[in-house]
């Protein structure tokens, strides 16, 4: 007999429980609605400037103080958004989906939350 034809693990019908509360689809929606959004508009903004140094190098190359351009000042900006976006989240998770995410182990460790 294989794997895939013995019977589910211990827990696994408890899992397809949790996974269908509602209170498992309302961690899933805030997750999603806070992840998908904020990784479009990154994508977006790394991607204007992958094409802005391939087919703006004119526009990249304006010098804004010394030595300094925009092809850098929008390469740093890459970082500062990452950074910012990465303590966004942390915030958000610390509001919104770890008290909801602690509330659900503790219903299936069988304990209180």
């Amino acid at each position: 007999m294989s794997t895939t034809e013995s019977s589910p693990p211990v827990g696994a019908q408890d899992w397809e429980t949790v996974r269908s509360s509602p209170e498992f689809q309302d961690l899933r929606r805030r997750l999603r609605s806070f992840v998908f959004p904020l990784t479009g508009v990154f994508l977006s903004w790394y991607l204007l400037y992958v094409l802005l140094a391939s087919y703006a190098p004119a526009f990249m190359a304006i010098k804004v103080l010394g030595n300094v351009n925009v092809g850098l000042v929008f390469g740093l900006l890459q970082f500062v958004s990452t950074f910012a976006i990465t303590a966004w989240y942390v915030r958000y998770a610390d509001r919104r989906l770890d008290p909801l995410a602690g509330k659900l182990r503790g219903e299936i460790e069988g304990g209180s939350a």
